[in-house]
C-alpha cells in the first residue's frame, strides 16, 4: 500500500489529486487528520516500509512529538476557552445580588435621594469645551442648569443639591435630566447617566441578566457603568 492509497482509505485526498482513483468510505470528505488518522497512517507506513531503507527513527519521533504537542495545545485551548466563558459570564444567582442596590446607567429619569437632589454623570464620546446639564420637573419646567464647562472624553460626574435656580426646593420628582455638549467642531455625542435602584432581576432571551430600574425600565447588566 502506497502513501496515496493510505490517504484514500482514510478518506483524505492529496491536494490537487484528481481522477477516479478515490475510494468510497465513511470518512470521505474529511479535511483534517485527527489523532486516530495519524496513528493509522503511521502504522501503514511502518508495515509497508522498505526493509532496506527503513523510516528514519529521528524523523518519526519528531513527527509524533509535534502531533502530540498540537493535540495537547488544542485540548488546552478548548479548556481555557471554557474557563474564560465561565469567568466572563454572570449567572442569575450572581445578578440577584444587585437587587436593592443602586446602579449608574444611561437614562433620563431620576428620583431624588432621601437628602434631596440627585447625582449622576455625563457620558462624552469625545472631549468637549462646553458641557451642561439641565434638570426639569415632571411638567417639563426647567428647575436647574448645571454648567460643567470643558471636560475630557468619558464619564463626568455631577451632583445637584435639589434646589432650583432661584434657590427654592425642587420637590420630590421624578426629574428629567438632559445633557448637551459642544466643541470647536460642533455638537458632541453625549448621554445622561443616572443612579437608579434595582427592583428585580431576570434573564434575557440571550441568557444575559436584565435589571429592572424604576423610571428607566429594563437594562442589560452590561449597560451598568457603576454599582453603588
Amino acid at each position: 500500500m502506497d502513501f496515496d492509497s493510505t490517504l484514500q482509505t482514510l478518506g483524505i485526498k492529496r491536494y490537487g489529486a484528481t481522477g477516479s482513483g478515490s475510494t468510497t468510505d465513511t470518512n470521505l470528505g474529511k479535511t483534517e487528520m485527527d489523532q486516530g488518522d495519524f496513528l493509522t497512517l503511521m502504522t501503514a507506513q511502518l508495515k509497508n516500509q522498505d526493509p532496506f531503507e527503513p523510516v528514519d527513527n529521528t524523523q518519526m519521533v519528531a513527527q509524533m512529538a509535534q502531533f502530540s504537542s498540537l493535540s495537547g495545545i488544542t485540548e488546552m485551548n478548548t479548556t481555557l476557552k471554557a474557563i474564560a466563558d465561565k469567568l466572563s459570564g454572570t449567572s442569575l444567582g450572581d445578578a440577584l445580588g444587585y437587587v436593592g442596590k443602586t446602579v449608574l446607567t444611561e437614562g433620563s429619569t431620576a428620583y431624588p435621594r432621601t437628602s434631596g437632589g440627585i447625582a449622576g454623570a455625563v457620558a462624552l464620546a469625545e472631549d468637549a469645551t462646553d458641557v451642561s446639564v439641565t434638570i426639569t420637573d415632571p411638567d417639563g419646567k426647567t428647575l436647574k442648569t448645571l454648567v460643567l464647562g470643558a471636560q475630557d472624553k468619558g464619564a463626568v460626574a455631577f451632583d445637584w443639591d435639589g434646589t432650583t435656580d432661584s434657590g427654592d426646593p425642587a420637590g420630590e420628582g421624578p426629574f428629567t435630566v438632559k445633557v448637551t455638549a459642544r466643541n470647536a467642531d460642533g455638537a458632541v455625542s453625549v448621554a445622561p447617566l443616572v443612579w437608579a435602584p434595582v427592583s428585580t432581576v431576570s434573564l434575557g432571551s440571550d441568557g444575559e441578566p436584565v435589571l429592572t430600574l424604576p423610571g428607566i425600565g429594563q437594562v442589560p447588566l452590561s449597560a451598568v457603568w457603576q454599582v453603588g
